[in-house]
């Protein structure tokens, strides 16, 4: 009756197994470094990396270890890196090619940048006029509170002291900052310029040297 029963089993696992399926044995190393092999994932490789192997020997497919919290901290911390590295590259090639749509010739860069020195040398000629007539007047000022050396100057002399220099600080602020922004414009059109240079004349070579 045992020998019945089980030839049954044996049928009933033969007919469920698909006709011409392929035998996969998994291999692994156990802690001791030995390779351990089964048809089914042995016990030795529950959290170790492993192989797929077919009957001629072929490995299907590997399986890597589970990641450490260490290891997934750093898995993720390479991810973001690569994506950042990604992300400015693109960035790279975006300006690169608005650079390219922006001017047709190396002219055209200097024409605009002189364009744009122009209106700033403008304004900073008006805030450097602004600056000498309150630096005029503080010297006038500084003149009449000369008569008051050894008594107290009038409430209205010391009232328009105190304007005064507000306003030459602030004209001055429009000076120092329209200087840096004319330094500002001349580094970027000359950032500009060689930049273009450079894509003319990889474009001229067959070289695109903008980042991929």
């Amino acid at each position: 009756m045992r020998f019945r029963t089980e030839f049954v089993v044996a049928v009933l696992v033969l007919a469920a197994a698909p006709a011409g399926a392929e035998r996969i044995t998994y291999c692994c190393n156990d802690e001791n470094g030995r390779q351990t092999c089964s048809d089914v994932l042995p016990p030795q490789c529950y959290g170790r990396a492993y192989r797929e192997i077919n009957s001629q020997g072929i490995t299907l497919r590997r399986v890597e270890a589970p990641l450490t919290p260490e290891q997934r901290v750093q898995r993720e911390q390479e991810t973001r890196r690569k994506r950042e590295q990604e992300r400015l590259a693109a960035e790279e090639r975006r300006q690169a090619q608005a650079l390219l749509d922006a001017y047709s010739s190396e002219r055209d860069i200097e024409l605009v940048r002189d364009r744009v020195l122009k209106d700033i040398e403008k304004s900073l000629a008006q805030a450097q006029e602004r600056y000498q007539e309150a630096a005029e007047r503080h010297k006038q000022l500084s003149e009449e509170m000369q008569f008051y050396r050894k008594k107290p100057a009038p409430k209205d002399l010391l009232d328009a002291i105190k304007e005064n220099e507000s306003e030459l600080r602030a004209h001055g602020s429009v000076v120092e900052a329209k200087t840096k922004e004319m330094e500002a414009v001349r580094a970027k059109y000359d950032e500009d310029k060689r930049r273009y240079i450079e894509l003319i004349r990889g474009r001229s070579a067959g070289v695109d040297p903008r980042p991929r």
